[in-house]
């Protein structure tokens, strides 16, 4: 101020002006900032959510494989104890043990290629 008491000093005003223009600046920043900061939490919800579905995925193919593996191993069981008795290849019983044991890895397959290009 000058040493008038009303009055500002030339250089004053222009120091005035220059601190309302970065005022401004900071609440454009202050906005920014905000924004920004909505929409990063917002990417890491949406990336929270993807890896659940991908756990998700993940655990239900392991328990189909799992199933599988536990309906399929007494049949495998069967066919190995069958043909070391003495079993013929001929038999019904060997034949149905032999398809169960083809037929449930290959419903298994089909099943997680069909997830697969679901999610694909």
């Amino acid at each position: 101020m000058s040493s008038e008491a009303g009055k500002p000093a030339d250089g004053d005003a222009g120091s005035l002006g220059g601190l309302a223009a970065r005022m401004g600046d900071a609440d454009r920043d202050r906005r920014v900032a905000a924004d920004t900061r909505r929409v990063v939490i917002a990417s890491l919800g949406v990336l929270k959510d993807q890896q659940a579905l991908r756990n998700r995925n993940r655990s239900l193919a392991l328990a189909a494989t799992l199933v599988v593996l536990f309906i399929t191993a007494p049949l495998v069981w069967m066919a190995v104890d069958h043909f070391s008795a003495g079993g013929r290849m001929g038999d019904l019983t060997t034949e149905f043990i032999l398809w169960a044991c083809i037929l449930c890895p290959a419903l298994l397959a089909a099943a997680l290629v069909a997830g697969w290009l679901r999610n694909r």
